[in-house]
């Protein structure tokens, strides 16, 4: 039955339209998810309504493309210009952008590309193999199980704290603080509106993200004189040929990163409403953890770079699986596509596996076909966006800022975002002078206001018991992860401590 639905999948897919459809929504997606400020999703949302008069296929093969191309897209400038296309690649910028400061800037792009491709292609045999059932433990994943991997997440703070613990969980306290900001989730109660309704709603995750990361680097630049013709250029060039070059050995080392962030990526993206940075945050936190060279981490790992970038990519797949099997999108993106099969009739779930299987098969074929395209046209792109070194730093920074700018406008046709971001971009730029990281801010910003609606829910079911998160087995299963990640922090530290004490005497 089921070589049956592949082969009516095959017929259906098997038109000239359709990979046409898969070529533009990957290119549009790589461009949107390269340009900060803008991402996947919204390419996803602004193209939806030209899918209304296509073929259902066709249509779904271009929001796919859209989709899978956004998340990848983020990866390049990230890389190359430590500015995030969007929050699923925040991870990469931490090891990404070290190794373009020393001239492999190449040698990431292509250990990214691979963790991408790699890790969306697994992801996407999973859903293929096992749709159903593990569409079935997902939606075992209540408030409490929510709350508690949440906590779990919130561990990998302690990997990108920089040289101070101390500095990594203040400035992880600042974030948790801003994002407490706007309308009480349970009581829409106002906390620290200051009376202005423009923060009713919060604030924006994109002009915060852009703030933290691309306006500082555009703010250093500010009175900068080149004093030799090479200091010209932002993007350091490479100084051999092995800098271009992503070695078997050193990919090899790289597998077992690829591999578990996969698994962490796929059980990620089944849990409605999760997202894909959450994907990424969790796989870069156990990498750092199970590697033996920790101390390479936000210098310039490839690990790092294989960790988030397989994370964040198997997620993707991986939202299909609660859309297809039970009819409830996997995240905000899978939310929009879900439009896409009203509009055409179609409504997702176990029922159109038994009535409209061979489109079912056709979205699986296309989901691998969508993994070949965007790695070949992800690898056109990196060639071209190698070329951003040869741009003068004169030139290259004011075009930036002005993306930042109207990246920061662009999701709400807000001035009062391009404010917020200005404002974060100088908060950036200071605790970057004085030492603090920004990475632990962003995480807890992106991951606190997930983590305490679940946690507020969950107390709410046990009438305030902290019991909950003990009696149910998956919440009790994080619960231990979490004390063994908090364990092996500690361990570390201890080491660490030791470590320096030892080269003092």
């Amino acid at each position: 039955m089921m070589l049956e639905n592949f082969a009516l999948g095959f017929e259906l897919i098997w038109q000239w339209q359709n990979f046409v459809a898969v070529v533009i929504g990957a290119v549009v997606g790589i461009t949107f998810g390269a340009l900060p400020g803008l991402t996947g999703g919204m390419a996803v949302a602004m193209l939806l309504p030209l899918t209304f008069d296509m073929e259902f296929v066709t249509a779904i093969m271009l929001l796919i493309g859209l989709y899978k191309g956004g998340v990848f897209g983020g990866s390049i400038t990230a890389i190359l210009l430590n500015t995030p296309g969007t929050a699923a690649s925040a991870c990469t910028t931490f090891d990404g952008y070290a190794l373009t400061q020393k001239g492999q800037g190449v040698k990431a792009l292509k250990m990214a590309k691979y963790a991408s491709c790699l890790g969306d292609l697994a992801s996407d045999l999973v859903l293929i193999a096992v749709a159903a059932p593990l569409a079935s433990v997902a939606l075992k994943f209540g408030p409490p199980e929510i709350a508690v991997l949440i906590f779990f997440a919130l561990t990998v703070i302690a990997s990108v704290s920089g040289k101070s613990m101390i500095k990594g969980l203040v400035s992880g306290t600042l974030g948790l603080l801003f994002a407490t900001v706007g309308l009480d989730p349970i009581m829409t109660t106002r906390r620290f509106c200051f009376g202005d309704v423009n923060l009713d709603s919060g604030i924006s995750l994109l002009p915060v993200l852009i703030g933290l990361f691309a306006l500082p680097t555009v703010f250093r630049q500010l009175g900068r004189e080149s004093r030799t013709e090479a200091d010209k250029f932002t993007i350091v060039p490479p100084k051999t040929p092995e800098d271009t070059k992503l070695s078997w050995r050193e990919f090899r080392r790289t597998i077992r990163s690829i591999v578990r962030g996969t698994i962490i990526g796929t059980i990620v993206g089944i849990i409605p409403g999760v997202g894909v940075g959450i994907g990424s945050f969790v796989s870069y936190a156990r990498a750092r953890q199970a590697t033996k060279e920790p101390e390479l981490f936000g210098k310039g790992s490839l690990e790092g770079i294989a960790a988030s970038e397989s994370g964040n990519s198997a997620v993707v797949g991986a939202t299909f699986i609660p859309l297809l099997s039970l009819g409830i999108p996997g995240d905000a993106v899978t939310a929009i596509i879900t439009g896409a099969f009203l509009i055409h009739g179609l409504i997702p779930g176990p029922l159109m596996f038994q009535e409209n299987a061979q489109i079912i098969y056709a979205i699986f074929i296309g989901l691998l076909i969508c993994d070949v395209t965007y790695y070949i046209i992800g690898s056109l792109f990196m060639k071209h966006a190698a070329l951003l070194s040869k741009i003068p730093r004169g030139i290259l920074f004011p075009i930036l800022f002005i993306f930042c700018m109207v990246g920061a406008f662009a999701r709400f046709n807000s001035t009062y975002d391009v404010g917020v971001c200005i404002i974060f971009g100088i908060l950036g730029y200071y605790m970057i002078k004085f030492g603090f990281a920004t990475a632990p801010f962003l995480i807890a910003f992106i991951l606190s206001p997930i983590g305490e609606k679940a946690l507020r829910r969950a107390l709410l079911m046990s009438d305030g018991s902290l019991s909950i998160f003990f009696t149910r087995p998956i919440s009790l299963l994080f619960v231990l992860l979490t004390l063994l990640s908090v364990a092996g922090i500690v361990r570390g530290q201890i080491k660490k401590s030791n470590r320096e004490k030892e080269e003092m005497t």
